[in-house]
């Protein structure tokens, strides 16, 4: 008798071995049905040893209480008490899971499938399978016989003597058996049916790969064929006959009877997936493969293995198919689509699960399963030892023939192994197809205790799991490009290479154009000893990766071996790349981009410290006044003006480099952040960046000019108003600086002495902005000024007046909406546009005969300053719906009505667009397509100039160069087409809209 208030000295053992529910299991334990063996100390230390002991004897007092007599109970209790075989096997499976209790108090006779102890039954196979399967002769008895086979694979899982892999493959073998049983029920069921044709089914996924989960969708492919001797008349009776076979064997397979399910038979593989026919002819098959497969599709058959039907026609399928699969590598694109199916992967798993998704997650089983598929699939075609459909025996032979480093691949057979054992026995508690690791502390107890982690289950769990998972998340990308680095670099003896036939392969399947370069560069970047080498060898294989992930890798690691052996010997290169993560994928997208951004940044290469997070870095544009600051600044500690002026042209190289890092990065997004989903915030961005640069450049010069020749003060009071894309805050990176130059001559300055110090500034800007040096020229265009390129350079404000008032023409009016004040004397700035606003926003609007002249013109210049041979839809300047088209049509309205609506009055195109949509002289849904069309053709113009390094209003004719332009502007691989038909399209609208609100047609 236990004394009041003090525990029984059960209930303390009980606690001891791992009883979370003492109280309850001391009842259980004093129960009838357990009398007989509840003093015996071998059953509770056998409970103790299991997942869950609450679990487990609850499980055996139910299996107790369902047989038939005492004698069955007490054959029970005896076996179990003196065979350890068996109490190991029957309290493992218990304690682990809830579904296979039920099944075993259902049928509380099959606990005796776990009394046999013999080689064969430690390691059955088909055959054995299909034996245990042999009598069931209808879909209730087929699911009682298969859940008695998977008890005993789960007994044997759960007790150790099988690992991992050997219980996936006896999964897999159970299902071969279950496939055969299914298709001989559905054949006895139709037996003409089974007369009129030939039917084999294809296992893919994990079942045909020989490494099935508990609960998972068993993958399969059909193919039929007429039975020998039928009429080929006859083929589609015989193809409707093996169809009928197929979904009955789908139906005993899948459908809910008084004993569950055995488990979803899916043929959503098959050519077509759901839309197509569920059987097809080997022939049919074949054709599909050979001209519309996509390439996911040849990696869904690396798995292909015939499993039940017609053995010769399932093997002559993946004998037909095995020449195509390993073809795949070849094709445009491969690594890109491999990857790109990864990610979308992983971009559908809901945002609450990501975390607890063990299969699909960033670390998780897919990762290792891609990774190992891909090299399979890149270097199978040479090597045949590679031609596996399991995952680790494909991952073995990997590293036994240097594809994969020996290390790398000890850590990935590890972590898979971990992931996949949790992966099991996370199913096997309710048996149900689930990839989530469980939240609630029980279950994680359980699973954590089924692993072995007795002394803190649930702490532990979570750290192995989190261990492996970023094990697998290092590895997963690295597991491709190491081997290339260890290709050309000294490796220890003993270790594996990969051949330089095989690096060539992987090089061109990650769309290296010259491979033999890209090695080359490798051998030059990470071979030796140096800790320059050591520190390239961990960078390189995740900068591959990023390379790869460009329409130019060569470009890429070409510039980065480039900016490497320029910044080799500086002590912070190496380690901002190494140490800032957003540093190294930064240059790695800045790199492979284009031509410009590289070109600038080799000029000076210690600018890529403006790639990082840190102190020195970071991607953010800075203000016109931080600039002017900069550029004053430096302007003031240098000498002579070509020096000054030179200092001024070296920020501007470097923050032209920061401004196209910042548009390449945003355009492309990186790992961890998205790319810029606001393109016109983005365009603006771009625009006012370069705008303001170019203002401060030039407030710079101007300084260097007048001090060089006049000291502090010029003798006339000079400014200068932007013009064009530069007034308009819109400038691109080829943009030319519109300009017109304005002076007048201070108290007692004659004229001409002003003119000549106007004239001689003037000269003196041009050409320093322009000499020949490692930074790029500053081209001042002012042939927007009276009279064009016959008039002066720089007028008086006088001069100014007269002409506008007596000789001005419309195009002069409409030039002067984009007039801004940019650098020099700001209140002669202020009165020039004084001067010009009467003629921009004229008192009310334009007269019918003004508005002519306009239509006029515009339609002059389609027609004759459209390039020879150019196509109209795809010039972005002068195209229809383009940049033209869009401005003329914006600054119509300004002319016509910014004397009555304050927001018109605008350089900036956009928001005079929305200040006219605003004040309802332009509906909300013109608008916006006005606003779509020219923010993609100035992102098209921006395009350009960063891949090809130089100014362009059209696409590129060159592939790679018109694939770069297309991954700037959000389009993967292969979508080059798409990128067009949506620029078409996008301007086709547009030129709708200005056809009516421009030319007025209707």
């Amino acid at each position: 008798m236990t004394v009041p208030g003090r525990r029984s000295s059960t209930f303390s053992r009980l606690l001891r071995h791992g009883f979370t529910d003492p109280s309850a299991a001391e009842r259980l334990l004093d129960s009838p049905q357990l009398a007989a063996v509840t003093n015996d100390p071998v059953l509770l230390d056998a409970l103790g040893a299991t997942a869950d002991p609450d679990l487990a004897l609850l499980g055996l007092v139910r299996i107790v209480e369902a047989q038939e007599n005492d004698a069955g109970r007490r054959e029970l209790l005896d076996t179990l008490i003196a065979a350890k075989p068996l109490r190991d096997r029957l309290l493992g499976v218990l304690g682990a899971s809830d579904a296979l209790g039920d099944h075993l108090a259902r049928h509380p006779l099959d606990w005796q499938a776990l009394v046999t102890y013999e080689a064969q039954d430690l390691h059955p196979g088909v055959a054995e399978f299909e034996h245990g399967l042999a009598e069931a002769d209808d879909p209730v008895s087929l699911r009682i016989a298969y859940r008695r086979c998977l008890l005993s694979i789960a007994a044997r899982d759960v007790c150790g003597t099988t690992d991992v892999t050997q219980a996936a493959a006896e999964l897999a073998d159970l299902a071969t058996a279950t496939l055969r049983a299914a298709l001989s029920l559905a054949q006895a069921a139709a037996p003409e049916d089974a007369e009129m044709c030939r039917l084999a089914v294809i296992a893919m996924g994990k079942c045909g790969g020989h490494e099935l989960n508990y609960v998972s969708d068993v993958d399969v492919i059909f193919v039929g064929e007429p039975a020998e001797g039928t009429d080929p008349a006859d083929e589609d009776k015989a193809m409707r006959a093996a169809t009928r076979l197929a979904a009955h064997l789908m139906r005993i397979c899948s459908e809910t009877t008084v004993e569950g399910s055995i488990w979803p038979v899916d043929a959503n593989l098959r050519p077509e997936g759901r839309n197509g026919p569920l059987v097809r002819t080997l022939s049919s098959h074949l054709a599909y493969y050979q001209r519309w497969a996509k390439t996911w599709e040849f990696q869904a058959l690396l798995k292909a293995r015939a499993v039940a039907g017609d053995t010769a026609l399932g093997e002559e399928y993946v004998a037909t198919l095995a020449p195509l699969v390993w073809q795949v590598a070849e094709r445009e694109n491969f690594v890109t689509d491999v990857q790109k199916m990864r990610r979308r992967v992983v971009e559908n798993i809901p945002a609450a699960e990501i975390e607890r998704e063990l299969k699909l997650g960033p670390g998780g089983l897919r990762d290792v399963e891609f990774a190992v598929q891909m090299l399979q699939l890149v270097h199978g075609k040479v090597d045949t030892s590679l031609r596996s459909g399991t995952t680790l025996d494909a991952l073995k032979a990997l590293a036994a023939g240097g594809y994969v480093g020996r290390v790398d691949a000890v850590q990935f057979d590890e972590a898979y192994r971990f992931l996949r054992s949790m992966e099991h026995r996370i199913q096997l508690f309710r048996l149900r197809r689930t990839h989530l690791v469980p939240e609630d502390e029980a279950d994680l107890r359980r699973i954590g205790r089924s692993l072995g982690l007795r002394t803190d289950p649930v702490r532990e769990l979570n750290r192995e799991w989190k261990r492996h998972a970023g094990v697998v998340r290092r590895l997963h990308e690295k597991l491709f490009y190491r081997p290339l680095l260890d290709a050309v670099a000294q490796l220890a003896p003993g270790e594996s290479r990969l051949s330089p036939v095989a690096a060539r392969e992987r090089l061109v399947a990650l769309g290296y154009a010259d491979p033999a370069a890209a090695l080359r560069h490798l051998e030059a970047l990470a071979s030796g000893v140096s800790r320059k080498a050591a520190i390239q060898r961990t960078l390189l294989p995740v900068l591959l990766g990023w390379f790869a992930d460009s329409a130019d890798p060569d470009a890429g690691l070409l510039n980065f071996r480039k900016v490497s052996d320029a910044l080799g010997k500086t002590p912070w290169y190496l380690r901002l790349l190494r140490d800032e993560g957003a540093a190294a994928e930064n240059l790695a997208r800045v790199l492979s981009a284009g031509r410009l951004a590289p070109d600038l940044l080799l000029r000076a290469p210690e600018a890529v410290a403006l790639l990082g997070n840190g102190s020195g870095g970071g991607l953010v544009s800075r203000t016109r006044a931080h600039l002017e600051q900069e550029i004053l600044s430096a302007v003031g500690r240098a000498g002579k003006g070509e020096a000054a002026v030179t200092a001024a042209r070296g920020v501007r190289r470097r923050e032209l480099f920061r401004t196209a890092a910042i548009d390449i990065v945003s355009s492309y997004g990186t790992e961890e952040t998205p790319a810029y989903a606001d393109q016109g915030a983005l365009v603006d961005l771009v625009g006012g960046a370069i705008s303001d640069l170019t203002a401060a450049t030039i407030a710079g010069t101007l300084r260097a000019v007048v001090r060089d020749g006049w000291g502090e003060t010029l003798p006339t009071r000079f400014t200068v108003i932007g013009m064009g894309r530069f007034g308009g805050h819109e400038m691109g990176y080829g943009s030319d600086a519109d300009v017109l130059f304005v002076h007048e001559p201070r108290e007692g300055v004659g004229d001409e002495e002003a003119a000549r110090a106007a004239n001689t500034v003037v000269s003196e800007m041009r050409r320093l902005l322009q000499i020949p040096s490692a930074d790029p020229p500053l081209l001042i265009d002012a042939d927007l000024r009276p009279e064009g390129k016959s008039g002066p350079l720089v007028r008086t404000l006088k001069s100014y007046e007269a002409y506008y008032r007596r000789w001005s023409l419309g195009w002069e009016s409409q030039a002067l909406l984009r007039a801004e004040v940019v650098a020099g004397d700001e209140e002669l700035g202020r009165r020039f546009l004084d001067l010009a606003d009467p003629l921009r926003y004229p008192a009310e609007g334009l007269g019918e005969d003004a508005v002519r002249e306009i239509r006029r013109l515009k339609a002059r210049m389609e027609t004759e300053r459209m390039p020879r041979g150019a196509d109209p839809t795809l010039h972005t300047k002068l195209g229809r719906g383009g940049l033209s088209d869009v401005e003329w049509t914006v600054q119509l309205t300004q002319l016509r009505h910014g004397w009555a609506e304050p927001g018109l009055r605008t350089t900036r195109t956009r928001e005079a667009l929305a200040a006219a949509c605003a004040a309802e002289l332009i509906s909300g849904e013109d608008a916006a397509t006005l606003d779509e069309a020219w923010v993609l053709a100035t992102r098209v113009r921006n395009a350009v100039m960063l891949v090809r390094g130089r100014a362009g209003d059209t696409f590129p004719s060159d592939g790679r160069e018109l694939a770069a332009v297309g991954r700037y502007l959000g389009y993967g691989p292969g979508h080059v087409g798409d990128m067009l038909d949506d620029y078409r399209r996008t301007t086709r609208r547009a030129r709708a809209v200005v056809d009516e609100l421009f030319y007025g047609t209707h």
